[in-house]
C-alpha cells in the first residue's frame, strides 16, 4: 500500500466552514458593511485591527533573526549563503525593473492623467500630507546603504526595522557558524526559541478574523467610497496591471519552474486572507516562511531570501510608483520624453528602497523619487492621496506574491528545489516532513500548512500505516475555529 495515498486518507480533511481562511474573509465581508452602514462605528473600530497587526508585529523581528541565525549557523558552507543572497539581490533588481516597466508602459496606453489641469500651485496639501512630502524631500538615493547598520543591536527590534534585523541576524549566524562546536549549545537555543515563536504565532493567529474585520471597518468607515467612485480609472488601472504583472511575469517565472501560480496562490489562500483584511503584508511573513519550508525549499534560503525580499522585492509598489509618478505628470501637463521616463525608473530603483519598513513609505519613495528628478511638482502627490488606501492591500499582495515567486527561483538557481514535492504540496496533497521538519514537530514546533496534520510522522504510527499529528501540533495557519 502506498504510504503517502494512505496518509491522506487517515484524517478527512478540515471542513472549509472551521477554516481560519473562512472566517477571516467573513470577517473582512462584515468589516465592509459595518464601515459603509455606520461609518461612525466602522472608525471605532480602529484600535481592534491595530491591536492585532501589532500583535504580529511583535513576532516578525525575533523570527525574521531567529529563522536566518538558525539557517545561516547551521551551513556547511557559508559560501553558498553569501552566493544565494547576491542571486537574491540580483533577481529582486530584475524584478523591480519589470514591474516599474509594467507601470510606465500602462499609464503610457490609457494616460488617466490627461485632462485634470491640475495647478500645483493651487494645491493644497494636508498636514499628514505635507510630513510626508517633507520627509521624501530629504531622503537621499543612498540612505537605503548606510541605513541598513543599526546604531544598537535593540533598537532595530523595538522600532521593527527588518532591513537591520536582517543585518544583524546574518551576522550573529556567520559568526555562530564560524566558532563550531563552541556555538552548538547556542544554536541548539536558537531551534528552539524558534519552536515557541512560532507557538506563540499560533495563538495570536486565532484572534486573525477580529483583527481583519477591525482593520476593514475602519478603512471602509474613515475614507468611504467617494474616493474610490471619483478616481476608479486609475485605482482600476493599478489593479489590472498588478494582475497582469502576477500573471504573466510572476506566472511564466513559475512555469519555467514548472509549477503553476494559481495552485501556490489557492495553497497561500490563509495569508491573502489576512493580507487583505489588515492592508500590509507583515503579518503573513511567518506563515510564507513556514509553508515555503515545508513545501521543501531550505530554510536558510527561506530565512535570506523571503526578509530580504520584503525590503528589496516590492513589485506590487514599483508598480504603484511608476503609475502615480506618471498620473502625476499628465496631471499638472509636465511632459517627459522617453528618456526622462526612463531616468525616472532608474531612480525608483534606488529610491524605493530607501523608504522599506519605514511608515507612509510608498508616499516617501513617490516624493523622493520626484525630488530627485525637480521636473514633476511633489505637491501632486494630493492627487492621489485620497485614493492611496484603496490601492495598499493591491501593493501588499503583489509584493506578497513576488516574493513567494523569488524564493522558489532562487531555490531553484541554487540547485536546490525539489520541484516535484513543491507541485504536490501546493496541489494539497499530503507529504511526509523533512528530517528536519519532523525533529521539529517533536520539539512542539507548528509546521504551517494546511494539510500537514493529516501528515504521517516516523516512529508514531503502532500500526505502520500513518498516524495524524495530535491536534495541539496542527499548523498554526489551519486552526479550527
Amino acid at each position: 500500500m502506498d504510504h503517502n495515498s494512505t496518509a491522506a486518507t487517515a484524517a478527512p480533511k478540515t471542513r472549509w466552514y472551521r477554516q481560519l481562511y473562512f472566517w477571516v474573509l467573513t470577517a473582512i465581508v462584515i468589516g465592509i458593511l459595518v464601515g459603509w452602514l455606520a461609518p461612525a462605528t466602522g472608525i471605532a473600530m480602529e484600535p481592534i485591527g491595530t491591536t492585532f497587526v501589532n500583535a504580529m508585529k511583535m513576532l516578525i523581528g525575533p523570527i525574521v533573526f531567529l529563522t536566518i541565525v538558525g539557517g545561516i549557523a547551521s551551513v556547511a558552507d557559508l559560501k553558498k549563503v553569501g552566493m544565494t543572497g547576491l542571486k537574491a539581490l540580483t533577481y529582486f533588481q530584475v524584478g523591480t525593473i519589470c514591474a516599474l516597466a509594467f507601470g510606465l508602459v500602462a499609464i503610457n496606453i490609457f494616460r488617466l492623467g490627461e485632462g485634470v489641469n491640475a495647478d500645483p500651485g493651487a494645491i493644497k496639501t494636508s498636514d499628514s500630507a505635507a510630513k510626508l512630502i517633507d520627509a521624501g524631500a530629504h531622503q537621499e538615493w543612498w540612505q537605503f546603504i548606510t541605513h541598513i547598520i543599526p546604531n544598537s543591536i535593540a533598537g532595530p527590534f523595538v522600532e521593527g526595522d527588518i532591513l537591520q534585523i536582517i543585518f544583524i541576524a546574518v551576522v550573529f549566524g556567520i559568526a555562530l557558524n564560524a566558532i563550531g562546536k563552541v556555538g552548538a549549545p547556542v544554536l541548539d537555543g536558537v531551534q528552539r526559541l524558534t519552536a515557541v515563536m512560532f507557538k506563540i504565532l499560533s495563538f495570536i493567529m486565532k484572534a486573525a478574523p477580529l483583527g481583519a474585520f477591525g482593520a476593514m471597518a475602519y478603512a471602509v468607515g474613515k475614507y468611504g467610497v467617494s474616493s474610490l467612485t471619483s478616481m476608479g480609472g486609475l485605482i482600476a488601472l493599478f489593479y489590472a496591471t498588478s494582475i497582469l504583472f502576477v500573471v504573466v511575469v510572476l506566472g511564466s517565472i513559475m512555469a519555467f519552474l514548472k509549477l503553476n501560480i494559481f495552485s501556490m496562490i489557492r495553497h497561500l489562500k490563509e495569508e491573502y486572507m489576512l493580507i487583505l483584511g489588515t492592508s500590509t503584508a507583515e503579518p503573513a511573513l511567518p506563515g510564507l516562511m513556514r509553508k515555503l519550508e515545508y513545501a521543501g525549499v531550505k530554510k536558510e534560503t527561506v530565512g535570506l531570501v523571503v526578509p530580504t525580499g520584503y525590503s528589496f522585492n516590492l513589485d506590487g509598489a514599483a508598480i504603484y510608483l511608476s503609475l502615480a509618478a506618471l498620473y502625476i505628470a499628465q496631471a499638472t501637463n509636465t511632459d517627459l520624453t522617453i528618456g526622462q521616463q526612463l531616468g525616472l525608473l532608474a531612480v525608483m530603483l534606488l529610491t524605493s528602497k530607501g523608504a522599506a519598513g519605514v511608515a507612509g513609505g510608498g508616499f516617501i519613495a513617490l516624493t523622493a523619487t520626484l525630488a530627485t528628478i525637480g521636473t514633476i511638482p511633489a505637491a501632486g502627490i494630493m492627487l492621489i492621496f485620497g485614493i492611496d488606501k484603496f490601492m495598499s492591500e493591491c501593493r501588499a499582495l503583489v509584493n506578497f506574491t513576488g516574493n513567494a515567486v523569488a524564493t522558489l527561483f532562487i531555490a531553484w538557481w541554487d540547485r536546490t528545489l525539489d520541484a516535484d514535492r513543491v507541485r504536490r504540496v501546493f496541489a494539497g496533497e499530503a507529504v511526509e516532513p523533512l528530517p528536519a521538519q519532523a525533529a521539529e514537530l517533536g520539539a512542539g514546533a507548528d509546521l504551517n500548512d494546511d494539510d500537514l496534520h493529516q501528515v504521517p510522522v516516523p516512529g508514531k504510527d503502532p500500526a505502520g500505516v500513518g498516524h495524524p499529528l495530535p491536534s495541539d501540533r496542527r499548523p498554526a495557519y489551519s486552526e479550527t475555529v
